[in-house]
């Protein structure tokens, strides 16, 4: 989630199953029809300033005048100048705030640029104090501006990093308190965008059809359209989509959605859920979709469409399942997957409607399935109730986290919780032995005043937020806790909130309930501990029964006389022999040759899951195998998933650094923005 004039007011500024696969569908006559209808349709077998706290906390709160919902704490008395509580936007979204964004954009794959127009819906939060609407902006190419179907006078500031270029518009009367303005900018994106990837035909599977996806998740909506780029604001989307190839958005299909590859058509969508612009998604290619669940499909390259079905289909509604009757019942309609090609930086992002995902997760084993109950579980944290900004992420990532390890434990046992918090513990070890156990980057609540938000992402937001929501949940045992869940969710449903909301809402909840042993319990908790301080929270005792054979396992490999067979790893999950390959890597024990042979016994070398791979070699990196670095590169030409690429780049960077700089030369067009400016910087490039 990474990273030049002034103008005025016209001229143009550039800152620098198997089924669908065979469905021929007649167009629909009206109405409704989504990658679900079709499969209705056509198949009868779908197949930081501190301020007093409340008193006695002792805690550092933040500057937060106004949240998520623009109600403020006490008196509030606005002006243009208000100050922001996110410090990542440029925009004075304290004075005006988006109600409801439209989107008419072309994709052009040819000149591989959107260009449309972008219309905001903004109500004032002052009495005609404000005379000017301020939005995000990073490398776009603005073409004019109209407010309220007139032209007006608009000018671009000049371009800071990391936050882009404000875009200033001109509202001469201001407008009374909660009355609306429309705000119209023709856009075009540029060769710069942070937000789009353009794939050649080449880059794809089946090699026959360019294509394109987006991320936005932290700040890149803003290089795609002009917005209040915070997840301190929400608005409701609509989105007409013109393309050459099946389109998916991050909004409910409205109207004809036959895939149609070759044939320029418009695709709309609505999102009648309030969204942050962060979750605005689009991905444009040769497309297909096949049913995986009662309300899911998974849309995919018509190569990949089986092996992704077989994937997922198992699991999908036993995830929905579960969290629904962990929190409360989904509220967007429709959950479906995207499996994108290999150069998606993420795991996956919980795009709404569409989730995006890794084709890592798709093994053939359906052990990397958890992501989707990760993805699924950012429907109600995040996505639903969202961080005020990047500063308080752990509240969207320690919540899913958590949420997930509830649905894992559901399907698998209780044991599954341990043993993923386990793996998930040594994650966090991993981060805070890299940035170093003081460093302001470990703590959860984290600065981000000048900075860009890609240069905190790390699992620390993801691992100690988990162990912070853990330990609340122990602290005040399961069966109250699991009454919390569904009050919080539905107390924020359609906001945001920071770490000190979040706070009083737990204290207000169990102060309420009037038990006594609950209310001492909560007394006990070092909030400002917990928030501020840097590197490992206290560690829990967790059940070992899962990784027991695993630790043995890796101790028997401390000893250079211990000869390996297969079957020592025959009984393993997949999970347990990544937690085997990181008790290895945590010794540090292994000779080059033991590598090798670690490798070769288990196979590990020539697997198809990603995860298992990126472990080993990681390990025999670390043991400076001369004869793994091949292999490392050739994985490195093959994802993109930061996961895997960011740590092997390290890795082959001590051992190799002219094979690490010509591979990332050979491959960086491949990799997404995001990842392509993070490895630079591990290799200093």
């Amino acid at each position: 989630m990474d990273l030049e004039h002034h103008v005025t007011t016209t001229a143009s500024h550039v800152q620098s199953d198997d089924c669908q696969r065979q469905l021929n569908i007649q167009t629909a006559s009206a109405g409704f029809m989504s990658w679900l209808s079709i499969f209705k349709r056509a198949s009868g077998h779908l197949s930081l300033c501190r301020l007093p706290s409340p008193a006695g906390s002792g805690l550092r709160r933040g500057l937060a005048t106004v949240n998520g919902n623009g109600h403020g704490h006490g008196k509030v008395h606005h002006s243009h100048a208000m100050a922001n509580r996110d410090p990542t936007t440029l925009s004075n979204y304290s004075a005006w705030r988006t109600k409801h964004t439209t989107v008419d954009f072309k994709l052009d794959f040819d000149q591989k640029l959107l260009k449309g127009t972008a219309t905001l819906q903004l109500e004032s939060q002052t009495d005609k104090e404000s005379k000017e609407v301020i939005l995000d902006t990073r490398f776009l190419h603005v073409k004019g501006v109209n407010v309220n179907s007139a032209e007006s006078k608009w000018e671009l500031k000049p371009h800071t990093n990391p936050f882009g270029a404000p875009l200033h518009v001109s509202v001469p009367d201001g407008a009374a308190k909660g009355d609306t303005i429309h705000v119209a900018i023709d856009v075009e994106t540029t060769a710069k965008c942070t937000a789009l990837q353009w794939l050649t035909p080449a880059q794809t599977s089946n090699k026959k059809h360019p294509y394109m996806f987006s991320q936005c998740q932290a700040i890149n909506a803003r290089a795609i359209f002009p917005c209040q780029d915070t997840p301190d604001v929400k608005s409701t989307f609509s989105f007409k989509l013109t393309s050459s190839l099946p389109v998916v958005a991050s909004g409910v299909p409205v109207g004809d959605h036959t895939p149609s590859v070759g044939v320029e058509k418009t695709y709309a969508f609505e999102q009648k859920v309030p969204i942050p612009t962060y979750l605005f998604a689009v991905a444009s290619g040769d497309i297909v979709a096949a049913k995986i669940g009662k309300r899911s499909v998974v849309v995919t390259g018509p190569n990949e469409l089986d092996d992704c079905k077989w994937e997922l289909e198992r699991d999908m509604d036993k995830f929905m399942d579960v969290a629904e009757k962990l929190i409360f019942p989904y509220k967007w309609g429709e959950y479906n997957v995207l499996v994108l090609p290999p150069s998606f930086p993420y795991g996956g992002m919980e795009n709404p409607i569409y989730t995006f995902a890794t084709p890592t997760i798709i093994s053939g084993d359906r052990q990397n399935v958890d992501v989707i109950a990760h993805e699924l579980s950012h429907s109600w944290s995040g996505n639903l109730v969202s961080n005020a900004s990047w500063e308080h992420f752990w509240l969207n990532e320690g919540w899913t986290v958590y949420l997930e390890r509830r649905i894992q434990a559901a399907i698998h046992g209780e044991a599954e919780f341990d043993f993923s918090s386990i793996i998930g513990w040594k994650g966090l070890e991993d981060a805070v032995e890299l940035f170093g156990k003081d460093h302001e980057y470990t703590k959860l609540i984290i600065s981000h005043k000048n900075v860009d938000p890609e240069d905190v992402y790390s699992i620390v937001a993801y691992e100690k937020g988990f162990h912070f929501l853990y330990y609340l949940d122990r602290l005040v045992g399961r069966e109250a806790f699991d009454k919390f869940i569904p009050h919080y969710f539905a107390k924020w449903s359609g906001k945001s909130l920071d770490s000190f909301e979040f706070r009083d809402t737990f204290l207000d909840y169990f102060h309420g309930l009037g038990d006594e042993s609950i209310k001492q319990k909560i007394a006990t908790i070092d909030w400002e501990g917990r928030l501020y301080t840097p590197g490992l929270p206290p560690k829990p005792d967790f059940d070992t029964s899962m990784v027991a054979a695993c630790y043995e396992l890796a101790s028997k490999w401390s000893d250079s006389s211990f000869e390996p067979v297969p079957q020592d790893v025959e009984s393993f999950t997949a999970n347990q022999k990544i937690a085997f390959l990181d008790k290895v890597q945590e010794s540090g024990s292994l000779s080059a040759e033991r590598a090798q042979l670690l490798g070769k016994t288990y196979d590990f070398i020539s697997s198809k899951n990603v995860e298992l791979k990126s472990s080993y070699y990681r390990i025999a990196l670390d043991a400076e195998d001369p004869t793994c670095v091949y292999g490392v590169a050739e994985l490195l030409g093959s994802v993109g998933r930061m996961k895997f690429v960011r740590p092997l780049f390290r890795g082959l960077n001590k051992v190799n650094r002219a094979l690490a700089l010509e591979t990332f030369a050979k491959n960086k067009d491949f990799y997404h923005p995001i990842c392509r400016g993070m490895v630079e910087k591990d290799l200093g490039l």
